[in-house]
């Protein structure tokens, strides 16, 4: 059973910047469910692209893994193609203390291995699929075109990245909409309005989201072919784009 989140549940005078720190890795998988419409559909999928575009002697990327859930899908589904497969899948992490409580419940693959880095840091090689599930909005903005310049030149024609993020809108309108059914979403879920209210203050400064043209326009400009928004629900959102 997953231990339920109640970091921001008792009033804090001090509110520090979100990280991903032991007592976040403690509650993530519960913490992720209540606060993200649609996880469990991108995780599942995930999975099933990679079982679609993983090459056999090729490389899987998962950057900014937290607990693995992707890597698990990931390699659930390429494990369904049977026992002469070569498709080493890798998560990278900056929070060791993710990963820690990560490696404790991955042993069922063999093919799963770890890294703890920067994403802007982390070599990557003869990648058929990259995944970033929630990842990329925390990092500078100055740097992502940079980094996902990088991962596609190091990926294989026909390979596969996974992008999916927390959005914003252009309309103002429908950006105030969406935080608005986005906040409904974790009430219905359990969380108060103080919790609520907390872990907003707590990521104003750490994440930082982009609109979808944002982020379609980045990647076709970088040279992806294909680039699609297949999910999104609210102010969240996954797209895929094709080499």
């Amino acid at each position: 059973m997953n231990t339920q989140d109640k970091i921001y549940r008792n009033r804090i005078d001090k509110i520090a910047d979100f990280t991903f720190d032991e007592k976040v890795a403690a509650v993530f998988p519960d913490m992720i469910q209540r606060s993200v419409p649609g996880y469990s559909t991108i995780v599942a999928m995930t999975g099933v692209l990679a079982g679609r575009f993983a090459k056999n002697n090729s490389n899987c990327y998962d950057l900014g893994c937290s607990l693995g859930a992707s890597l698990y899908a990931m390699a659930s589904e390429i494990g369904k193609r049977g026992d002469n497969i070569n498709i080493p899948i890798i998560g990278i992490d900056n929070s060791q203390a993710m990963l820690d409580r990560c490696k404790t419940i991955s042993q069922s693959f063999n093919n799963i291995s770890f890294r703890c880095e920067d994403i802007e840091k982390t070599k990557i090689s003869n990648a058929s699929v990259v995944v970033m599930n929630f990842s990329l909005q925390f990092i500078p903005q100055q740097l992502r075109e940079d980094i996902l310049k990088r991962i596609y030149q190091r990926m294989n024609d026909g390979g596969i990245l996974v992008l999916s993020e927390k959005i914003i809108f252009e309309d103002k309108h429908l950006d105030e909409l969406n935080i608005n059914l986005h906040h409904e979403f974790k009430k219905a879920n359990g969380y108060s309005d103080l919790e609520i209210s907390q872990k907003r203050s707590a990521l104003e400064n750490v994440l930082i989201p982009e609109s979808l043209n944002t982020h379609e326009q980045r990647l076709k400009k970088i040279g992806f072919k294909h680039c699609d928004v297949w999910f999104q629900c609210f102010n969240f959102a996954s797209l895929v784009a094709i080499k």
